[in-house]
């Protein structure tokens, strides 16, 4: 296994360095001389995704001697060409910019600081002379980055311990004390993962990777052990959020990567050194079967060959492999105080306002997750999607309800277990404003012209309040899955349940009116997906409204989306059978 594994990483890394060298910009006049040009803009970056990790392929190269570009004097120039790129496009303070958003970034260079840690450190151990350059070019943007690691910040919840393991390589490298006071400064703030393994953003594709590959640098670098603990909880909870495809469930995150599909690539590396240093079968057999599906080496901070080939524990000798799960039902989070804590931000004085973030609310909300074989089952609170199945070849992406009442999509909020299921709700309250108190009223209020937004609206009473409660009951059968959804009686609340399907196969239903491309409304009857000799069945059509938006267009690009439309109070099942 070692051997093949050791053998794929070379190979991907070589058309890696291919691609590097015909993307390279090689005109010396170029502002972009050095850089490796970007398939998504058209220009080099800077970044750690950017031409620092082609740098990371093409180093890996120069020192793997089994690398068709192994001491290969063309390429080790074209490295330093790379590094004299960087070290231009970085800036007086010493950070990068990303070039997309976040200019002038402490955390976009906290990401390639921790990549130029690990190249540095890989170069100097080579003794082959035409390194010394490129070696020297890399230390020295590490050593400008410095003072920016010493002041700067962040925007999410990951890029703290972005921060902690740039500054760990930096004291690694340069020994300055500051360094270790700063991320203390950060540490400080505790660490966001539940006690099932969670983190903030629910990022499986991308943002769990960078904690975990971020604080196993830190832990190691400034001897922090416990620092390790969340990086165990997140890598076990991750063995249970594997599609039988091997792509990972993106259904419910909160960063870009919903609903897209991605692979566990950029686990490979962080299961390999978790596995070697607590010898656990489990993340080695994971570690294995994400090199059985990687596309991808990754970024400079979390490449695989670089980090294959400068920690030699990643060879995993003699680790025996557990029994990955393939049938299990899961519960994630259930126990997690999420109410409780979602009732104590009030206090904490930000009104649920952050600037260049997001509050992430949903973080410790329960999931649900359900496998049989090639059967993978996705049942979420706090998520625009509270149902999501893949089965075989077809997929139900996505179950959406939007209303009229608040109006737009409902999240289901709160969750119990129930009678062979789960159930879930949501309980939204509207009402009215009336005239703000004349004592509370600013100066203006009483100016020829009183501007709205300078009245105090957090100080109107309410009147006229109005409750409305949406539930859903999921229980399974042997075959099939029931979707049993029930509206209060408040009257005449026009209600939608989206649901969205893959483009592969074919869906057919007799009850079903065309709205538009890959669009419908489902009036009656079932309607089935077919693809590749897999098949589901849905049965409950209705159409009491004509109503195509509640505010929110349940219709997007790339999916097939079937609506059934609703009125309160209503108590109507669906019935999702498989083949």
């Amino acid at each position: 296994m070692e051997d093949n594994v050791y053998r794929k990483l070379v190979k991907m890394n070589d058309d890696h360095v291919r691609t590097a060298l015909a993307n390279q910009v090689t005109d010396p006049g170029s502002r972009y001389f050095g850089g490796v040009i970007s398939e998504a803009t058209g220009v080099p970056s800077p970044t750690h995704g950017g031409t620092a990790g082609y740098m990371a392929g093409m180093a890996s190269a120069l020192v793997c001697p089994d690398s068709e570009f192994y001491h290969d004097t063309a390429v080790a120039a074209r490295l330093e060409w790379a590094a004299d790129y960087m070290l231009n496009k970085q800036h007086s303070d010493g950070t990068i910019s990303l070039g997309s958003t976040n200019y002038h970034s402490p955390p976009d260079t906290g990401f390639v600081i921790t990549g130029f840690g690990q190249l540095y450190r890989l170069l100097e151990s080579q003794p082959w002379q035409e390194l010394r350059g490129v070696e020297g070019k890399i230390k020295l943007f590490l050593g400008r980055a410095i003072p920016a690691m010493l002041t700067g910040g962040c925007h999410t919840p990951n890029h703290r311990w972005v921060l902690t393991s740039a500054l760990a390589w930096l004291y690694d490298i340069f020994r300055l004390e500051a360094l270790v006071e700063r991320a203390d400064e950060w540490l400080a703030e505790g660490l966001d993962c539940t006690e099932d393994g969670e983190w903030t953003e629910r990022s499986h594709g991308i943002y769990n990777t960078v904690n975990d590959i971020m604080l196993y640098h830190t832990a190691r670098l400034l001897k922090r052990e416990e620092l390790l603990d969340p990086v165990r909880r997140n890598l076990e909870m991750m063995t249970y959020l594997v599609h039988p495809n091997g792509d990972v469930v993106t259904e419910y995150s909160e960063r870009q990567d919903v609903g897209q599909r991605a692979d566990l690539s950029e686990y490979f590396l962080v299961y390999r050194l978790m596995a070697a240093h607590d010898r656990n079968p489990l993340f080695a057999a994971m570690s294995d079967l994400a090199a059985d599906h990687l596309s991808r080496l990754g970024p400079v901070n979390n490449h695989a060959l670089l980090g294959y080939l400068l920690f030699p524990q990643t060879k995993l000798t003699g680790l025996e492999r557990a029994e990955l799960p393939t049938s299990y039902t899961k519960v994630i989070n259930e126990h997690h105080p999420v109410a409780e804590d979602l009732l104590k931000r009030r206090s904490v004085g930000h009104h649920d306002k952050i600037q260049h973030s997001a509050m992430h609310l949903a973080f410790g909300s329960p999931v649900v997750r359900h496998r049989e074989g090639d059967t993978s089952t996705t049942i979420v609170t706090r998520a625009p999607s509270f149902f999501s199945i893949r089965h075989g070849e077809v997929s139900l992406l996505g179950t959406q309800m939007y209303t009229s009442f608040t109006p737009g999509l409902v999240e289901m909020e709160q969750f119990q277990r129930a009678d062979h299921g789960y159930r879930m709700w949501t309980e939204m309250e509207k009402g009215y404003h009336g005239p703000v108190p004349k004592v509370l009223l600013p100066e203006s209020a009483a100016g020829r012209i009183s501007p709205w937004y300078l009245l105090p609206h957090h100080k109107r009473p309410v009147t006229h309040l109005q409750k409305h409660r949406l539930q859903v009951e999921v229980t399974r059968q042997q075959d099939s899955w029931q979707l049993h959804i029930l509206g209060d009686d408040l009257p005449d609340v026009f209600t939608q349940v989206a649901f969205s399907f893959g483009l592969n196969g074919m869906l057919r239903g007799d009850g079903l009116q065309e709205l538009e491309k890959d669009a419908w409304f489902w009036s009656e009857g079932s309607i089935r997906l077919e693809a590749g000799g897999d098949w589901m069945e849905l049965t409950g059509g209705a159409h009491e409204h004509r109503i195509k938006v509640l505010r929110v267009n349940p219709v997007r690009p790339g999916i097939r989306t079937v609506l059934v439309n609703l009125i309160t109070p209503f108590d109507h099942t669906f019935t999702l059978r498989l083949s």
